[in-house]
C-alpha cells in the first residue's frame, strides 16, 4: 500500500482513481492536473494532490459542469482569495442549463409519445408519422 506522500506512476494514479491513463494524459494536455515531476526515464511522477484533483474532475463532471469549467472551479479553488459567491455564481449558471436541458428533455419526451400514438393509430403502414416529422418537425419551438 503507497503512503500518502509518496509519489505514483501514471499507471499507479489510474488504477487509485479509477480513470485510464489516457484520460489523465488529455487532462494533463488541458492543464486539469500536472506531475509534480518526472523520473529520470522520462516518466511522468504524481503525487495525491493529482488523485485529489481527478476526484474533482470527476465529481464536477457528474454534476454536468464541462471541462472548461472544471478548469475554471480548479482555478478558483487554487486561488485563496477566491470567494465562495464566484463559485456560486457558476453553480447557479450549471442550475440553469440543467433546468433548460430538463425542459428541452421533456418536450422530446412529450413529442415521441405523440408520434408513436399516432404511429400506433395509423391504419395502414405507407406512411409513417414519425419518419415525416424527421422530415419537418422542429422539435425544439415545438412546431411541425
Amino acid at each position: 500500500m503507497r503512503r500518502a506522500e509518496e509519489t505514483m506512476s501514471i499507471g499507479t494514479l489510474s488504477k487509485e482513481s479509477d480513470t485510464g491513463i489516457e484520460t489523465i494524459r488529455f487532462y494533463e494536455r488541458l492543464g486539469l492536473i500536472a506531475p509534480v515531476g518526472r523520473k529520470i526515464s522520462g516518466y511522468r511522477i504524481f503525487d495525491d494532490n493529482s488523485l485529489k484533483a481527478l476526484g474533482f474532475i470527476k465529481h464536477a463532471k457528474e454534476l454536468g459542469f464541462s471541462l472548461n469549467e472544471i478548469k475554471a472551479l480548479l482555478s478558483l479553488k487554487a486561488d485563496k482569495k477566491s470567494k465562495c459567491q464566484n463559485v456560486q455564481v457558476k453553480a447557479t449558471d450549471q442550475l440553469n442549463s440543467v433546468e433548460e436541458k430538463i425542459r428541452n428533455l421533456k418536450r422530446i419526451k412529450t413529442k415521441l409519445t405523440e408520434l408513436i400514438q399516432q404511429c400506433k393509430l395509423r391504419k395502414t403502414d405507407s406512411e409513417c408519422p414519425i419518419l415525416d416529422c424527421l422530415d419537418s418537425c422542429n422539435i425544439k419551438n415545438g412546431k411541425e
